[in-house]
């Protein structure tokens, strides 16, 4: 079988980050031929990011063959933004993207050229590729035809995300200076407030009253967004200057660009990942870090549900919202009960064995569930000859 991949390659975003793994499972597996064309950056200030892998995959990723211009292939799939729905000159097209806030919104029709999504899919044979049956919900609210949109859950490399021995555990801890320290994880910042970093702030402020020696990591984005800047906005409108000034030396931020070796240390350092999201279109950090053993508590009634396990996760229970942008759209998003953030919090610290727990079953579920091999396989159902009905998940959510 013969693919065109179109998309971002050497980028910690999303959909290049989702890219680059599945390049790696697809061109390893003999059946398949890829062809990748590198897609314009979103953003002119974006640059192209070396040595997020490790050489050989690095130098894998940069030796796939670009598709000559009339290149026959049997399918073509899109991994970038904005999306582009129009029909490629292959047997079958697909377009991966996701609706954080529940829909489309006007600014990202824009962005594609379209007024209406529903017109534009209705147009075409085009697939669309989307990582969670939250994410397939926005789009047919948006008006895509569900027959036509396809959930293929993301993954883990388990070779890269993976428990530490206790011995290197305690040395890289040291390393880090958090040794002696609990502390609490959240990966990927960008500059809104989808993923809830002021309710984990003013969470944070309240567990350190009875825990003054937990920490907080926080790992932001800056090469892409202004996280850094997120994160003191979110502070000065959701704590008071007493919260800030606890929460100010208890706080660790990084917001270098990693490789993602070095991102999984940071998950296998930590004690405990916290993601009190409000709208994610899957949040692969609480799959990574589910890998890394981790405990993780996040948000129920996203996209979360998907993939999460009460053997490792702790889900803060929440109330589906609607509100309006500023361009008069609806948007949907769930809203985690805070007093609930603050007492799994502190269940995490005062109960190791939830700990003991979540270090053997995060890894073992992620392993058997979703790796990216996974995806890779759910991926060629999509593209392939066969035509499966797309419309129903690819696995079985769990209900907490």
């Amino acid at each position: 079988m013969q693919i065109i991949v179109e998309g971002w390659r050497f980028l910690p975003h999303s959909y290049a980050i989702a890219n680059q793994f599945q390049l790696l499972e697809a061109i390893d597996r003999p059946e398949l031929t890829i062809f990748h064309r590198d897609m314009p950056y979103a953003s002119k200030t974006w640059q192209p990011v070396a040595n997020l892998f490790d050489p050989k995959a690095e130098l894998a990723l940069s030796q796939i063959p670009n598709p000559s211009p009339n290149q026959e292939a049997d399918a073509t799939l899109r991994m970038y933004a904005p999306l582009n729905l129009a029909p490629a000159k292959t047997r079958k097209t697909a377009v991966f993207g996701c609706t954080e806030w529940g829909i489309l919104t006007k600014s990202i029709l824009r962005g594609m050229g379209v007024s209406s999504l529903g017109e534009a899919h209705a147009n075409t044979d085009t697939i669309i590729v989307t990582p969670s049956g939250w994410s397939r919900d926005g789009f047919i609210r948006s008006g895509a035809d569900g027959d036509r949109v396809a959930v293929v859950p993301l993954g883990v490399n388990p070779a890269i995300y993976h428990p530490l021995a206790p011995a290197e555990r305690t040395a890289l801890r040291q390393r880090l200076g958090i040794d002696g320290y609990f502390a609490f994880l959240n990966v990927g910042l960008m500059c809104n407030e989808s993923q809830g970093v002021g309710r984990l702030l003013k969470a944070f402020a309240t567990i350190v009253d009875g825990h003054p020696d937990a920490r907080l990591i926080l790992k932001g984005r800056d090469a892409l967004f202004p996280s850094k800047d997120s994160i003191a906005k979110a502070g000065q409108t959701n704590l008071t200057d007493a919260e800030m000034d606890k929460v100010k030396s208890r706080l660790i931020y990084v917001g270098d660009t990693l490789s993602f070796a070095q991102l999984a240390q940071l998950y296998q350092a930590a004690d405990a990942y916290v993601s009190p999201y409000l709208a994610e279109g899957f949040n692969l950090p609480v799959l990574e870090a589910a890998a890394c053993g981790l405990p993780v508590i996040c948000t129920q009634g996203g996209p979360t549900d998907d993939f999460i396990n009460p053997e490792f996760a702790l889900a803060i229970e929440s109330k589906l919202e609607t509100g309006s942008t500023t361009d008069g759209d609806k948007v949907w998003f769930v809203v985690p009960k805070q007093d609930r953030l603050v007492e799994l919090m502190e269940a995490i610290i005062e109960q190791p064995a939830l700990s003991d727990r979540a270090r053997r079953a995060g890894p073992d579920w992620v392993g058997q569930h979703f790796t990216w091999a996974k995806a890779v396989d759910r991926l060629l159902d999509v593209l392939g000859p066969s035509n499966p009905k797309l419309s129903g998940p690819a696995f079985e959510p769990l209900i907490l």
